[in-house]
């Protein structure tokens, strides 16, 4: 094995890889003992405190702030095609004791000791993600491990991430085997269709717990799914017996999927509204119109830290206007994807949005991400996903 080179820490910039994180930042590294341009990107180099003691090895990259992403605490061991396939295996083993159904994710980056690599599998498609350079070195070791433990007949790569942007890796879709343009997907028992040139690798299988949870609370009523993107929401609804669903997003193209996956499941309950959500909720309002469940499930709101005011006002109006729009005991299904947002501070919006509104509001439930988006309790971003379902009732009541 090739002879790795060594990155060294700034004195003290070992507690956060010691407390448990797995990436390193530019200014954490003494560029005096170890300057970052003189690595390649995607490298694979010893990460060692400034007293030289080494941490692991880590995959370096000197162009991002995030230089430096931990691949092993053992600083003898490296990415090799075989401890690659090792952890797609063990991530394989962990879906399956959970799901009976090929349809999940199989690799979620640091989660699964793969950074950088996300496998969404759509039983024998697989749908792949690479966001940095040492993993796309990679690229031919990923594809032969999957062909191994999976014989897809597709794996298709698609590389239009903005952090490969950061990294300095071309964008593109590449693809493995057959043609593929539609992915099939079931779901709590729903078959769906989504589009592979749409959002993310086509589907969001993070919710998937949190959709089922919500049929429960859905039968004979009238549901409003904003942000309904394909309807993994609202098509889950009418299967679990609601009287009637509207799906509200500003793509003309997702609302098609939304009545091909009503018309697979067979459901004749399930109409659309395209429009920006915002101004939808508001003509919903001033219509007077009313829903028993409003689910809203936007995409990132506060994308960078920089958003943050302005993303929390955007989540505050979406949770008002749909506070309005519930009828008395009903229940809003609120849900946020944003790192940056916390869930007390979600809370705490729809906690103000209810008084905004005069409404009273209990919290029913709380959702998180499904177990094959593993948590990594050191690294408060793979902790995205967050969701409540909430009552609202009128004051008087």
């Amino acid at each position: 094995m090739k002879q790795l080179k060594t990155v060294f820490l700034r004195k003290g910039a070992e507690r956060r890889l010691r407390a448990g994180h797995l990436w390193v930042y530019s200014n954490e590294v003494d560029i005096g003992r170890s300057a970052l341009k003189t690595f390649e990107p995607g490298e694979q180099a010893i990460i060692a405190a400034s007293n030289g003691k080494a941490l692991g090895t880590v995959f370096v990259n000197p162009h991002p702030l995030i230089c430096g992403r931990v691949i092993s605490r053992d600083p003898g061991q490296s990415m090799t095609p075989q401890l690659l396939e090792q952890r797609l295996a063990r991530a394989l083993a962990a879906r399956e004791q959970v799901f009976s159904r090929p349809f999940y994710r199989l690799a979620f980056g640091d989660s699964d000791g793969l950074p950088g690599l996300v496998v969404d599998r759509y039983d024998d498609v697989c749908v792949v993600q690479v966001a940095i350079a040492g993993m796309e070195l990679l690229k031919t070791s990923i594809t032969r491990a999957l062909t191994r433990l999976l014989h897809p007949r597709a794996i298709v790569f698609k590389n239009d991430s903005k952090m490969r942007q950061a990294e300095g890796l071309p964008l593109g879709l590449e693809t493995v085997g057959d043609s593929v343009d539609v992915l099939a997907v079931e779901e709590n028992g729903v078959r769906f269709e989504a589009p592979l040139e749409g959002q993310k690798t086509g589907w969001f299988y993070d919710h998937r717990l949190n959709r089922a949870r919500l049929q429960q609370y859905v039968r004979g009523a009238r549901v409003l799914d904003v942000f309904s993107y394909v309807g993994g929401w609202g098509v889950q609804m009418a299967a679990a017996g609601a009287a009637s669903v509207t799906c509200v997003d500003a793509s003309a193209q997702a609302l098609e999927w939304v009545g091909r996956n009503a018309a697979l499941n067979g459901f004749s309950n399930v109409d659309t509204l395209q429009g920006d959500a915002f101004q939808v909720l508001k003509t919903l309002c001033d219509e007077r119109e009313r829903f028993d469940v409003i689910i809203l499930d936007p995409p990132a709101l506060i994308p960078r830290r920089r958003d943050q005011k302005e993303g929390e006002q955007a989540y505050a109006r979406l949770n008002q206007w749909a506070l309005r729009l519930l009828s008395p005991g009903g229940v809003l299904a609120s849900a946020s994807c944003s790192m940056h947002l916390g869930r007390d501070q979600l809370l705490d919006i729809i906690r103000a949005s209810g008084r905004k509104v005069d409404r009273f509001l209990q919290v029913l439930e709380q959702g998180h991400q499904g177990p094959d988006h593993p948590i990594v309790p050191s690294i408060a971003e793979t902790d995205y996903l967050k969701a409540f379902f909430v009552r609202s009732l009128m004051p008087g009541d």
